[in-house]
């Protein structure tokens, strides 16, 4: 299953998520991919921390190397962010009366996605908990033998 199908499949199931653009956003992930890495799991929703901000739409795909942000901007170019697993730090979930967010905290930065579908709320934080803390065991591993 590529990118955008995820994405529309997601989109499907939680349909309150407020996203568009999303063949846009999909193209720029797809466009970024490395050579043997897949897409595990997509979601969309907007790239800010304020619900009422509904112009910032981002796809977010979990692959099997990192975390990818994309969002096409609508005349040129794109924004394009990757968080590996060194990086990542913890994440939060918040939910609101009608939308939730998912807030990453890398090293650098807090990244939150907002206007997501309360209902997806688990599902994405199961995924990228359960898929950060295999990442972060192999990385150990890694270092032990260093």
């Amino acid at each position: 299953m590529n990118v955008i199908e995820r994405v529309v499949s997601y989109k499907k199931k939680y349909s309150k998520t407020i996203a568009w653009r999303l063949k846009s956003h999909a193209k720029v992930v797809e466009r970024h991919l490395n050579p043997g890495e897949e897409v595990l799991y997509a979601f969309a929703g907007q790239k800010n921390d304020k619900f009422y901000d509904v112009w910032t739409s981002c796809v977010v795909a979990l692959t099997n190397k990192r975390i990818i942000i994309a969002q096409k901007r609508v005349i040129f170019g794109y924004f394009f962010t990757s968080i590996t697993p060194d990086l990542y730090n913890d994440l939060k979930v918040v939910t609101g009366i009608i939308w939730g967010k998912i807030c990453i905290d890398t090293v650098k930065e807090v990244v939150v996605f907002s206007n997501i579908d309360k209902g997806a709320l688990n599902e994405i934080e199961t995924n990228i908990t359960e898929y950060m803390m295999k990442q972060k065991k192999e990385y150990s591993k890694g270092e032990e033998g260093a």
